[in-house]
């Protein structure tokens, strides 16, 4: 085989090694969307509200007509949806990666700006989790700690924290030793 055509993974990230298994792959919790939710709905009532503004101003022989009412409540549709675009893509786009070798979190907020933490996992020494209140108890999200040799990496709305944390260690006790078990043999 020449060195074009070896056989390897299929890359999941920019960023992945050729010789790396991504194992767990898991963002936040919908529920950080919420503020663009609600002012994107809000927005959607614009239009209705405008027409309805409208029949009470003008006289009744230039009432705004149907057709009127739903070309404004498509455009307040619109309208919405570019208002809650950036909560989205902020949400879609951080992602946190653990792979055989390393732990990637990438962190987008908006649409232009995107920062990224990248550590071995022989790094982390400790995760832990918590669930605070009535919200996250309800809706199943929380906080993952991680502290490792740098310092505590706190990550906060995390859906189903228990099974991440659970399937972190897990992945930890295979894989967090690897990495400096091969460096010593080297």
């Amino acid at each position: 085989m020449s060195k074009t055509q070896t056989s390897k993974e299929p890359k999941y990230f920019e960023d992945q090694f050729d010789d790396e298994s991504v194992l767990y792959v898991f963002r936040k919790h919908p529920v950080v969307m919420r503020k663009g939710l609600i002012i994107g709905m809000a927005a959607w009532l614009v239009g209705p509200l405008y027409t309805v503004a409208l029949t009470f101003i003008k006289p009744v022989e230039q009432y705004p007509s149907v057709n009127f009412f739903f070309a404004s409540l498509l455009l307040s549709i619109v309208l919405g949806m570019i208002i809650m675009l950036p909560f989205w893509i902020s949400w879609y786009f951080s992602v946190f990666i653990v792979t055989d070798q390393r732990f990637i979190q990438i962190t987008q907020k908006g649409m232009f700006n995107r920062a990224v933490v990248d550590m071995g996992l022989s790094q982390i020494q400790m995760v832990n989790y918590e669930i605070r209140g009535l919200q996250e108890t309800l809706l199943g999200f929380g906080t993952i700690m991680m502290q490792t040799f740098m310092g505590d990496l706190v990550i906060h709305d995390i859906h189903h924290p228990a099974k991440t944390q659970k399937k972190l260690i897990h992945i930890l006790r295979e894989h967090g030793d690897q990495s400096a078990a091969q460096f010593a043999d080297q």
